[in-house]
């Protein structure tokens, strides 16, 4: 189960989705759709089932984000956290290996198409929650257990 909470700029981004293709991406293949539709049979019309298919895949899109958009909660950055891992943290890890990740912590509906976020119900996220700078988080995967090292924090990113 996701945790429904997301960034204020994740939030924004999902909604600027949502307006694109309501807006200008379906009205622009309905078009479509419609003049396919008038040229005749349209079982052998590749343009008519192609746009079609496209539509449903819109709708389907459209719902997802209207449901998402209604239902999770936006977390701003609050001084409190500052020193601290939590919800959109910017994170430095290191292992014993040398191994160095960096990523920030967001919402499950972020995480797409960044490979800098992990979302705040992976098991990394979950063992580096309330660390600080110096802490060793004992991180359960498949694997087996991994230590890792945090080195940094920072809700403004890092350079």
């Amino acid at each position: 189960m996701r945790t429904p909470i997301v960034t204020r700029e994740g939030f924004e981004k999902l909604q600027k989705e949502l307006n694109y293709l309501w807006r200008e991406h379906r009205p622009e293949i309905t078009k479509i759709v419609s003049w396919a539709a008038s040229l005749g049979d349209r079982s052998e019309n590749a343009d008519y089932t192609f746009n079609k298919r496209k539509l449903r895949e819109i709708d389907r899109r459209v719902r997802y984000l209207r449901k998402t958009l209604e239902n999770v909660q936006v977390v701003d950055y609050s001084p409190a956290q500052e020193g601290k891992v939590f919800f959109g943290a910017w994170v430095e890890i290191e292992n014993d290996n040398g191994e160095q990740l960096q990523f920030k912590i967001v919402g499950y509906d972020e995480i797409f198409g960044r490979k800098d976020y992990i979302s705040i119900d992976s098991p990394m996220a979950r063992g580096l929650l309330k660390k600080q700078v110096d802490d060793e988080a004992v991180i359960k995967t498949p694997a087996g257990e991994q230590v890792w090292y945090i080195n940094r924090i920072s809700y403004q990113g890092f350079e």
